[in-house]
């Protein structure tokens, strides 16, 4: 996504009139265990879930980050109350990188041939679970610019989960709420993630004194949320994606106490950590 400093900047300094939060959606169902009928109904329903992501606007603040969103949609049931479809799902979320929710519970209806809007106030199931996992994925880029700097979109995806637990389709929606709390929790993942990624920029671009100070505010960060929520997925998941990319750097910087205190901190990969610190003992 180009420099984080220099983008930044730019975002506080001048107005952006772009949109484009979501550059793309890579979407894909399956929907074996559907009836040829029923395959028929959902026909549309893929493309106007990437025009409903790609066309909103979901924060006016940062609105050019140009994000590729993947999503995996897989439908399990689905049952007929008078004129409404409702479909059971399980879903993936993901920008690729180190975000990534999965969702066994999810329960929408659809009508072929109607357009998808998120209403703030109105909640509907589809449009609310689409825009719930939105603004999950944009808090959690939006962290790697500015600290705690999702936290709106944060609020706003609680925002939409809660009117879910108080409508007729209040299925999952009591573990979304329950989501957001284990982020708020995990603050030192979200201060770990904003020093990966500065430091990387500056790495990067050359800076070593300036990265090596990031790599040691990402540390603290990863130490803090050990202390606070012990094994926490969402961090396990973000050292198994960062793992080698915070390996290679600390290695070229010849940060050997660095390395040591990663092997501490993440003993999963103990063996890369351990591989980087005979390389730079050789």
């Amino acid at each position: 996504m180009g420099n984080k400093i220099i983008r930044v900047l730019l975002i506080l300094i001048i107005p952006i009139c772009l949109n484009a939060q979501y550059k793309n959606v890579n979407i894909t169902f399956d929907d074996r265990l559907l009836r040829s009928d029923e395959k028929q109904e959902i026909f549309t329903l893929k493309q106007n879930i990437i025009q409903f992501i790609t066309s909103t606007t979901w924060d006016e603040a940062y609105s050019d980050l140009g994000i590729i969103l993947h999503i995996q949609i897989i439908f399990e049931s689905s049952q007929t109350k008078g004129n409404v479809k409702t479909y059971n799902c399980q879903s993936l979320f993901s920008n690729g990188g180190d975000l990534r929710y999965f969702d066994k519970q999810v329960q929408f209806y659809y009508n072929s041939g109607t357009s998808l809007f998120f209403d703030p106030v109105l909640f509907e199931p589809l449009p609310g679970f689409l825009a719930y996992y939105s603004y999950i994925i944009l808090a959690g880029e939006i962290d790697t610019y500015e600290y705690n700097g999702g936290n709106n979109a944060y609020e706003t995806a609680r925002e939409i989960a809660q009117r879910g637990t108080a409508s007729d389709y209040k299925k999952g929606w009591g573990n979304r709420i329950s989501i957001i709390d284990d982020i708020n929790r995990n603050i030192g993942l979200r201060k770990a993630r904003l020093a990966f990624y500065i430091g990387q920029d500056l790495y990067n671009n050359g800076d070593i004194k300036g990265s090596i100070s990031e790599l040691k505010l990402m540390l603290e960060g990863l130490e803090q949320s050990y202390i606070d929520v012990g094994r926490d997925h969402n961090t396990q998941y973000f050292l198994k994606i960062r793992s080698n990319t915070i390996t290679s750097m600390m290695s070229n910087l010849n940060r050997k106490d660095m390395l040591i205190d990663m092997q501490g901190l993440d003993p999963d990969r103990l063996d890369i950590y351990l591989d980087a610190l005979d390389l730079i003992s050789e």
